[in-house]
């Protein structure tokens, strides 16, 4: 009996920690840094793993660390919706003292990896815990502007991966920021349309006008636009070393195509389910992307 009391403990703290730390999420913005990473290397011959290790660590520490704080922040709101009722917190699972120690951990090892790896690197992720916990956290039940806001830190991981890489801040870097911030919008608008109504519940502001109407679907279409145009420009030859080549470019714009043909859809059907295939569909865009960045780059 013991030893499945210690198996079940043991395996609550597991899933209570993915949860506190949004493990899906944290990981798909890992995935980010590491294609950041990969673009930044000059070739695989003197590839760095170890660095790679260290951004890989350091970087889900520092999502980690920044969805537990916003989670011991909202842990009142998280209670009143649906998709959030059942975290730790507000299902009375884990102290909110305890997540924030869980959080103030994981700050102080994430900014030590990254820091192991380049001042740079460090600073920028220091910042994107800053804006997310200090900033767009408290502006969500302000003003819609807290998307905005929430799109810099939300950008840094592909360009934090360049950084950790090279070293430097340059056009290349900014390129990643760009594409990244660009597309947050229509993703986290698409999110804001589908849960419209439980993001209600907290008095969460998530969309441009306010409402489900043609206004903020005409928004999504123009930053689309906007961040298609973004992912173009390594093919034009004046950002820097980040360069695609004119097939790897063909397929950027197919894949931008592909996520306009939904956010229009949008446009014309104004329901939650083409708001939702909408953000499924941005998810493949940006890890399709990076995946023809880096295959472009060691292929051609």
């Amino acid at each position: 009996m013991p030893n499945t009391l210690s198996t079940i403990s043991l395996k609550s703290i597991y899933v209570d920690f993915k949860a506190i730390t949004k493990a899906g999420l944290a990981i798909s913005v890992v995935f980010s840094s590491i294609a950041g990473f990969v673009l930044g290397e000059a070739d695989f011959a003197t590839f760095n793993w170890i660095v790679l290790l260290k951004l890989t660590i350091g970087g889900y520490c520092m999502v980690g660390a920044s969805n537990a704080f916003n989670q011991v922040i909202e842990k009142d709101l998280d209670a009143l919706m649906d998709r959030t009722k059942n975290r730790p917190i507000p299902a009375g699972r884990m102290q909110p003292n305890v997540a924030l120690a869980i959080a103030s951990l994981l700050t102080i090892i994430g900014i030590f990896l990254l820091y192991t790896i380049n001042p740079k690197t460090a600073m920028f992720g220091a910042i994107s815990i800053f804006l997310y916990t200090s900033v767009y956290t408290p502006l969500k039940t302000v003003t819609s502007l807290s998307v905005f806001v929430g799109a810099f830190p939300g950008a840094i991981p592909f360009m934090l991966g360049w950084v950790a890489a090279t070293g430097n801040f340059g056009i290349e870097a900014g390129n990643l920021f760009l594409i990244q911030f660009f597309w947050q919008f229509p993703h986290f608008w698409a999110i804001g349309w589908f849960l419209y109504e439980d993001y209600e519940k907290a008095g969460f502001f998530m969309l441009p006008t306010g409402k489900k109407d043609k206004g903020t679907a005409l928004q999504i279409i123009l930053y689309t636009i906007w961040l298609i145009i973004a992912s173009l420009l390594p093919v034009l030859g004046y950002t820097g070393q980040l360069y695609s080549t004119p097939i790897a470019a063909v397929l950027v714009f197919l894949l931008g195509v592909w996520m306009l043909f939904y956010a229009v859809r949008l446009y014309q059907l104004r329901t939650a389910k083409a708001a939702r295939t909408l953000m499924l569909v941005s998810v493949s865009y940006i890890t399709l992307l990076q995946l023809v960045y880096i295959f472009d780059k060691f292929l051609r």
